[in-house]
């Protein structure tokens, strides 16, 4: 059995995810694999579902198995979110392709990208730096810098959401020197932003602004989501992670903020500092936010400093064999979907498959354990870590 892999977070499941689906088959792929971020998300927020649900979502619509994409790369940034990713399906034997979303582009076009932000020269590092000067954030001062070196790219390729992602997933292919093949998929519908809702195909950021009154907006979330999908959405309850987090910020050493993927040039000083004068989630992050500082970054701060998660252990992870966590699989494929899942890393579906990781899967796993039961206090629900889904 081989694979076409989506590396996701479903958040929630919608009718753009099933187009994925279908296009992954157009494309002639059979049998889909999903990686998917567990109950945080990269925004820096709880996922609207526990991940065992969301994982069931996506079965339900065609998935043939969820992993989990652990959580140390799950709230990170793009570069070590695709890292994450595309480490642990690299270790697989059987995935062929992975298929991800985008607003522009072809397989070219993302490999010409990443090769050519893979070598990057000592002017570019140059035009790089100077384009941070203002306060520019990384990722538009980077596609600055490459249009203005020269470089043979589209000069709106690198400006979308997506295309920034599937071009770090496709340097991530080049470092781990895979065979996986990138397949883009053109959206349809919202843009990844769009908080407008549509008819058919809606944005998750969308969708997710209308979960909290699912009576008051019954009609256009069921235009949005499948049946399943819907049908659980009328049991939404938001998850109250903020107050938590900021506890969390107030509680922490700043050595220990400091450390996390996101934090850099003394922003922890900033963020401790605002949030004593402004206890609140939301005024807090007012305060702090700029052209550098993007909202998201700061919320990921916040979440990777709640989970205990630090760019040291991130980084050592990448250096190191870790796990496929298996969510969920279709039953009427287990046996074949789990003796397919072979590869230089140990496969966990069961609770006496912990016994084969080590060090630093066993580090990186411990995390993941953490973040569910973690959840599980703020949602006051109760899951097994230890819990395959036959849907």
């Amino acid at each position: 059995m081989k694979f076409c892999a989506v590396i996701c977070e479903f958040n929630p499941f919608h009718n753009g995810h099933a187009y994925l689906f279908e296009e992954i088959r157009r494309a002639g792929y059979d049998h889909i694999l999903c990686l998917m971020s567990g109950n945080f998300t990269q925004r820096g927020e709880a996922a609207v579902f526990h991940k065992y649900i969301r994982a069931r979502h996506a079965v339900e619509n065609g998935a043939d198995a969820v992993l989990e994409l652990p959580a140390a790369f799950a709230v990170s940034p793009a570069e070590l979110f695709a890292s994450g990713a595309v480490h642990i399906l690299s270790a697989l034997d059987h995935v062929e392709a992975l298929a991800f979303g985008c607003e522009s582009g072809t397989r070219e076009d993302f490999i010409h990208a990443a090769e050519t932000l893979s070598s990057e020269d000592r002017r570019f590092r140059a035009l790089l730096k100077e384009k941070m000067k203002d306060g520019t954030s990384y990722i538009r001062a980077r596609n600055a810098a490459l249009l203005e070196s020269g470089a043979e790219i589209g000069a709106n390729f690198l400006d979308t959401p997506n295309n920034i992602l599937g071009t770090e997933y496709c340097r991530a292919l080049i470092r781990e020197e895979s065979s996986i093949l990138p397949l883009p998929i053109l959206r349809r519908g919202s843009a990844h932003t769009d908080k407008k809702i549509g008819e058919h195909i809606s944005s998750s950021t969308a969708i997710r602004g209308l979960l909290g009154e699912v009576g008051r907006h019954k009609r256009a979330l069921k235009g949005n989501l499948p049946e399943d999908v819907f049908t659980d959405a009328a049991f939404y309850r938001d998850i109250p992670y903020q107050q938590a987090v900021l506890l969390a910020l107030l509680r922490a050493e700043r050595e220990e903020i400091a450390g996390t993927p996101d934090c850099a040039e003394g922003l922890e000083n900033r963020l401790v500092s605002m949030a004593k004068s402004n206890p609140d989630y939301d005024l807090l992050l007012g305060k702090v936010v700029s052209k550098r500082y993007t909202l998201s970054r700061l919320k990921r701060i916040l979440m990777q400093n709640f989970l205990g998660i630090g760019l040291k252990e991130v980084r050592s992870f990448l250096g190191s064999p870790l796990y496929a966590n298996v969510l969920a699989v279709r039953a009427d494929l287990a046996e074949e979907v789990l003796s397919s899942l072979t590869g230089s890393i140990p496969v966990i579906a069961r609770k006496s498959d912990y016994s084969l990781l080590k060090k630093d899967a066993l580090g990186c796993f411990t995390l993941d354990v953490r973040a569910n039961d973690l959840y599980n206090a703020l949602s006051g629900t109760y899951t097994n870590e230890f819990l395959t889904q036959f849907v």
